[in-house]
């Protein structure tokens, strides 16, 4: 009997390197904490490089203040075992990128525990009046007008369900399917996108377009619970009070712009388009479908999918300039990969990662490998950029060696022990 498992592990691992898996592609099994201590310390933190860390400090530290429930030891516990299990290798290569995702989702529990005079104003009209300004009218009501059951389902489809799942269809297609330390840059991308995207409704507050159909146009306070709006309909529909009691309890009430759910779809997509470039149209259509059915269940006016969208691209762009992994045609999946190039599409490498190493690997920036007078400044790069292990006078060997060859050369230097 065929084990479809095995066919499914051979198909991806076809193109595979000789000698099996590349260092590149091998996840951490180990649960030493001085090994991660040893990056942090041979690290360099820049303002510029190390920014995000900052921010995510501030942020969760404020958060860890001001929330109220779970009480404090609770809270301490689940920071101290945050600290462990990104300390741990075999831990921390997935919690360590995850941080960006959880910084966002407790930011967005915080709100609640701010008293209402430290929050600011409430925008009722603003955006009414600016979608009216922009685009000549109410979108959102416009779709909204004309209400059926099979709408409903059709909306309720990817702003319900397609939009909770996605993420973590599209981190596993990732991490199959796209060059290693494709992921991280997704998890990063998606905890930030979402993250500016909070802290945008926590300092201009506005009103969704349900508050029109329920209060109309009178002041809005922050007592006042949240609506489901036409996912209300679905409640009915299946018979179980489902969107209704958690829209209505959420710590985000006025949180219409901008929007999140346009622009996680924004990011999912290009994430998907980078590695999958055919199915473009596909992802483009999921995007469309999203931002409809955000108007029509009356969540979102279309200058708040506009600003989601806005920013993830914003979020992509820098990331992909800055470490996304390229892809290479004709790779079928992560284990075929034996290098990864770091740049945006039809510019220069930023540097790749292929010298193994006791089993690791460091990172070696691209550069003119026919002027030996190269050789002290890659291995500074080198050094900068090092995994795992201490460069030592071996390993400067190597880089001298690699530099000697021309680019048509080049192979991969052996260490003989």
């Amino acid at each position: 009997m065929i084990n479809p498992f095995k066919l499914m592990k051979n198909n991806l691992q076809s193109d595979m390197p000789p000698g099996g898996p590349h260092a590149i592609t091998r996840l951490q099994t180990s649960f030493d904490v001085r090994i991660t201590y040893q990056r942090v310390a041979q690290h360099k933190f820049t303002l510029s490089s190390d920014w995000h860390y900052i921010l995510m400090a501030s942020s969760l530290t404020f958060c860890f203040i001001i929330i109220e429930s779970p009480n404090l030891l609770i809270r301490s516990i689940v920071a101290l075992t945050l600290l462990l299990l990104m300390a741990m290798p075999i831990s921390g290569q997935f919690f360590f990128p995850l941080m960006a995702i959880l910084n966002w989702l407790i930011l967005f529990y915080s709100p609640r525990f701010i008293p209402s005079a430290y929050r600011p104003q409430i925008f009722v009209r603003l955006l009414p009046a600016l979608e009216t300004i922009l685009y000549g009218g109410n979108l959102s009501q416009a779709l909204a007008s004309n209400q059926s059951d099979v709408l409903d389902i059709l909306a309720w489809i990817p702003y319900g369900l397609c939009h909770y799942g996605a993420p973590f269809v599209v981190s596993i297609l990732l991490f199959v399917f796209a060059p290693p330390k494709t992921l991280p840059c997704f998890t990063f991308s998606f905890g930030f996108m979402n993250f500016f995207g909070v802290l945008i409704e926590l300092l201009a507050p506005n009103a969704p377009p349900w508050y029109q159909y329920i209060h109309g146009l009178d002041p809005a306070n922050y007592s006042m619970n949240g609506s489901a709006g036409g996912l209300a309909r679905i409640d009915k529909l299946i018979g179980i009070n489902l969107y209704s009691g958690s829209f209505g309890a959420s710590p985000m009430v006025f949180g219409a712009f901008p929007s999140m759910h346009s622009g996680s779809a924004v990011m999912e997509a290009l994430f998907l388009s980078h590695v999958f470039p055919k199915l473009t149209p596909l992802f483009t259509f999921y995007v469309a479908w999203i931002w409809w059915s955000t108007m029509y269940l009356t969540h979102h006016y279309f200058i708040d999918l506009t600003a989601g969208a806005i920013i993830a691209f914003t979020v992509y762009y820098l990331v992909r300039i800055s470490w996304l992994p390229k892809t290479v045609p004709g790779k079928i999946s992560r284990w075929s990969y034996d290098a990864v190039e770091i740049g945006y599409a039809g510019g220069p490498p930023k540097f790749r990662k292929s010298m193994e190493f006791d089993r690791n690997y460091i990172e070696l920036p691209q550069i003119n490998t026919s002027n030996s007078a190269n050789t002290d400044t890659l291995f500074e790069e080198a050094h900068d950029l090092e995994y795992d292990i201490d460069i030592d006078q071996e390993v400067r060997e190597l880089i001298s060696n690699r530099t000697s060859l021309s680019d048509g050369d080049y192979q991969e230097p052996k260490l003989v022990r």
